[in-house]
């Protein structure tokens, strides 16, 4: 089988790339194992107020712009419905809180999104002493539900294989390189934290953060925004919330684990009151770089390998943009986005050493 693109690892990255190969016409194989479940267990909500410190998230409203039609138009062609969309309501814990609100609102990258009017309603079994600031323009992509039908869209044309990749079976050619039955002309490795096996890729500085979240059923919550305080409460339909998230830097697993159900069953107390019970609990363990920028571009020396990784927590947000970046850098000549080149870390490349 020839290729021009050998695609590993459909999360979100893959999947945005794929997009990419699509519309332009070009040929792919996808090899999907399993073995990173980040994009799958995601809360998938795109908002471009980090909340923590009521600033922007880098190029936020123009991530934005590009990647809602783009989800748009998956949904259109998967026929599936994606897109939630929902206010986000700040819980504030002080007058402070509310103080640091105000003090932002006219910043021209915050304005469009940071409503100036205080919520001071009360709802059934939520704690908020200080009102609440409401964040618009905001929701979530189900990724799950995406990437699951997504696969099954690139298995109808027989385009993915559900097996893991070896990378000592990888040949490098002049010309090309091949795969077991595959020549192709370039690799895109995709793989989420299972970067850190690549023998080609494994001296980018990409640390593990392990997440966990929980599922409730919660009949009397009755809530229709994304409640962000302590933590998140997400509401996903039929009484369910989704609620988290952990972030854990010594558990290596993507397995659930009892300490992060006991971490958010701990936390939930502070956020609300009413009763409730513990549908599901998942976990996956998130790329992370130092800086919050992902890692995209081409080997030093192996001008056909080339690696888009490290979204993060907002990869539904920085997906599309990143994918078309690369994408546009590999067959247009379009250059790469400065924060987002893996040449940044060229000091600790071992393949220059």
């Amino acid at each position: 089988m020839k290729v021009d693109y050998i695609i590993v690892g459909l999360g979100l990255a893959g999947l945005a790339f794929v997009e990419e190969l699509i519309a332009a016409k070009k040929t792919f194989l996808v090899f999907e194992d399993d073995s990173q479940t980040s994009s799958l267990v995601a809360g998938g909500v795109y908002n471009p107020v980090i909340l923590k410190r009521f600033t922007s998230v880098w190029n936020g409203t123009e991530q934005l712009e590009l990647a809602l039609p783009f989800y748009k138009g998956l949904e259109e062609k998967l026929n599936i419905t994606v897109d939630q969309k929902f206010v986000i309501k700040k819980s504030f814990k002080s007058i402070e809180d509310q103080n640091n609100w105000f003090s932002v609102l006219d910043k021209p990258r915050l304005v469009d999104y940071l409503d100036p009017k205080l919520d001071k309603q009360n709802y059934n079994g939520v704690l908020a002493d200080f009102s609440f600031g409401n964040v618009n323009k905001t929701g979530r992509i189900d990724t799950a539900k995406l990437i699951t039908a997504y696969r099954t869209y690139l298995e109808s044309d027989n385009l993915i294989r559900f097996e893991q990749f070896k990378h000592d079976d990888l040949n490098i050619e002049k010309e090309f390189i091949t795969y077991k039955d595959i020549t192709a002309s370039k690799i895109v490795f995709c793989e989420g934290f299972g970067v850190t096996q690549n023998p080609y890729f494994n001296y980018l500085p990409i640390n593990e953060a392990k997440g966990e979240l929980l599922t409730i059923h919660a009949p009397e919550l009755n809530i229709d925004f994304l409640l962000k305080s302590t933590l998140f409460v997400l509401p996903l339909g039929d009484n369910l919330y989704k609620v988290g998230a952990t972030f854990n830097w010594t558990d290596k697993t993507s397995e659930p684990s009892e300490a992060g159900k006991e971490e958010l069953v701990e936390k939930l107390k502070k956020v609300i009151t009413i009763p409730y019970t513990i549908v599901s609990q998942s976990a996956g363990i998130r790329p992370t770089v130092s800086g919050r920028r992902p890692l995209v571009g081409i080997h030093p020396e192996e001008s056909k390998l080339i690696v888009l990784n490290g979204l993060g927590t907002r990869g539904v947000m920085i997906a599309p943009t990143v994918a078309k970046n690369l994408f546009n850098h590999l067959e247009v000549g379009e250059s790469l986005d400065d924060e987002i080149n893996i040449d940044r870390f060229k000091h600790l490349n071992k393949w220059l050493s």
